[in-house]
């Protein structure tokens, strides 16, 4: 059994010696995964055949209605772990009943939520490749869109400066004051509360020509503790900082992503965690740690990037080392993906998952 995994195993067994509070902001979306469980061929041909014949129906195609947004996807794995937390976000009124419902077994304060128009919908569809399970997010982001920080009160400054961590999310959705959003929350963090601060912005696509601002105005400054990135939005920001990575993301390589985190730490000041579907790093000044992922049957493809970040988050807030930290993200996300009805893991259920599956953990790799 490795250090990091006996370290794991120890600390969850423990009963934490402070309640972490955390807020994490701003979405919440309604989602409805589709199991295809085809080839995006196998698909095209599926649905040209019902074009063919003038529309009509496909059984058989597993469905499943899921609370989403990495927002709210990050608090429900954090609250599985005994934390406190406190989401600020906007939905519509039924959005609000959900979350409730969704909320109904944790202790997830929902007094900080804001009722606009329109709620968020994501439809995620999920396709066989041969990287294994693949999805394709349809998205409608609603009210998320003009969500800034003029819609935040005082009590939720209170919260803000109160919290271990204010973590921010799904930059790329609140499309027009997503930086002025992440610039003011992390700032006010900064010059008036206690805790770190989290970004992770998600695919930032769908928001590209803002990107050269957001590096400006909040990436590059000292006002973002840890970076958390998944390999895409590893290249696209490394890309922006060094022109040759543009030329070669075609080839996406574990080499690459390693040059990459390398280009992000000498560029900027936050830590620079990435997690990848074959393994996690973190890279700071003069020091990379990777950890591998754990090998588990994948059930779905969606999620699991919050739920390595809740582990993440609690692996620092409770001073795991580097290995032990990657190593506790690394298993909540395996659990979570492997779950027959997407729950997410408790500490008790880490506890069981890391001693079965502690001989995958092998020698982390410093560079």
């Amino acid at each position: 059994m490795s250090d990091a995994t006996t370290e794991v195993l120890t600390f969850l067994k423990e009963k934490p010696k402070q309640e972490l509070q955390v807020v994490v902001m701003p979405d919440f979306f309604l989602d409805r995964i589709i199991n295809l469980n085809c080839t995006a061929t196998d698909f095209h041909s599926l649905i040209t055949g019902i074009l063919q014949r003038k529309g009509g129906s496909q059984d058989g195609i597993q469905q499943t209605d899921l609370r989403g947004g990495n927002a709210v996807n990050v608090a429900s794995a954090l609250a599985a772990l005994g934390v406190k937390v406190t989401p600020i976000l906007c939905t519509s009124k039924f959005g609000l009943q959900q979350l409730r419902y969704f909320f109904r077994k944790n202790t997830v304060d929902t007094s900080h939520i804001k009722i606009f128009p329109n709620a968020s919908v994501t439809t995620a569809l999920e396709f066989q490749t041969a990287n294994g399970k693949t999805n394709v997010m349809l998205r409608d982001v609603g009210s998320l869109a003009e969500f800034g920080p003029a819609h935040l009160t005082d009590d939720d400054w209170s919260i803000i400066e109160l919290a271990d961590y204010v973590c921010l999310f799904n930059w790329a959705g609140t499309q027009k004051y997503g930086t002025e959003l992440a610039e003011t929350v992390f700032r006010r963090v900064k010059t008036a509360g206690k805790g770190k601060t989290y970004f992770a912005t998600a695919d930032p696509t769908p928001n590209k020509t803002f990107i050269p601002k957001l590096l400006k105005n909040v990436l590059r400054t000292s006002n973002v503790d840890v970076l958390s990135l998944n390999e895409n939005e590893t290249l696209i920001y490394a890309s922006m900082l060094d022109s040759s990575i543009g030329k070669k993301q075609g080839a996406l390589s574990d080499k690459l992503i390693l040059y990459a985190a390398e280009v992000l730490a000498d560029n900027l000041k936050a830590r620079i965690d990435i997690h990848t579907t074959s393994f996690s790093l973190t890279k700071t000044d003069n020091r990379t740690v990777t950890i591998p992922a754990f090998e588990v049957d994948i059930l779905r493809a969606t999620g699991a990037g919050d739920a390595w970040d809740a582990g993440n988050i609690v692996g620092d807030a409770y001073g795991l080392s580097d290995e032990g930290r990657l190593t506790l993200a690394n298993a909540t996300a395996a659990c979570y993906l492997s779950d027959p009805k997407a729950v997410h893991p408790s500490r008790l259920t880490l506890l069981h998952f890391l001693k079965i599956h502690h001989s995958q953990i092998f020698k982390s790799s410093r560079v």
